[in-house]
């Protein structure tokens, strides 16, 4: 996997599940457990908060050695230094957020469950792609359903695979099996305590040391 990517755990964060009180100590927590990827999604508060939580989060990662990637926003990502960016179907141009941010950026786009759209964002310059919703998913109820075979199918473009929506440790695996290098997880990772969280991370960590071929557990 390019640029650092591993696979496991993508940890995304929620102005819900991980509000400005619990936001580091949550973080903390999934890292602990192994999340090889954070990203950070925040879309309603003030942009002087935001920049406070990017820059804290940030900092977390870096001493971690995991990457921090800013949701639809590169000039946060770039104010901060994260290391990089996932982007919707609306959210900007890859060629525009790859001019910002530099050739060694991070770059994910979201492709639904339409290949069109990954060999689009391939063609862009992408570093990995999204797809789901494959589950109910509370964090985007109104998303389009996703086949586990788009998975197998995108493998065909030679990049890192995503799998987001309603994941969680009971239904993960098969998103493994049929493709998917990382599993992004909001709700079925954040809530509860900071306990329950690193739990959850780990429990991730087995689903991939099992079903991964590219997984190794950290020593």
């Amino acid at each position: 996997m390019s640029k650092g990517l591993r696979p496991g755990l993508y940890a995304i964060t929620d102005s819900v599940l991980t509000p400005p009180e619990t936001l580091i100590e949550s973080v903390e927590a999934a890292l602990r457990g192994g999340a090889v990827m954070v990203q950070y999604r925040e879309k309603s508060a003030p942009m002087a908060e935001r920049i406070s939580q990017a820059v804290s989060l940030q900092a977390l990662c870096r001493n971690a050695g995991v990457p921090l990637l800013i949701n639809d926003d590169p000039d946060l990502a770039k104010r901060v230094g994260a290391a990089g960016v996932h982007m919707g179907q609306t959210d900007g141009s890859v060629a525009a957020a790859r001019r910002l941010l530099g050739d060694e950026a991070i770059i994910g786009i979201t492709c639904h469950a339409d290949l069109a759209l990954a060999q689009a964002a391939l063609g862009a310059g992408a570093d990995y792609l999204a797809f789901g919703r494959f589950y109910t998913s509370s964090t985007k109820p109104g998303a389009p359903a996703a086949p586990p075979g788009v998975l197998t199918d995108a493998k065909r473009f030679g990049l890192p695979i995503t799998a987001i929506g309603g994941v969680t440790t009971d239904n993960g695996e098969p998103l493994i099996r049929a493709g998917a290098d990382m599993l992004a997880v909001v709700g079925g990772l954040f809530g509860g305590d900071t306990h329950d969280i690193e739990m959850r991370a780990k429990a991730f960590d087995r689903l991939f040391a099992s079903h991964h071929p590219l997984f190794s557990l950290p020593e």
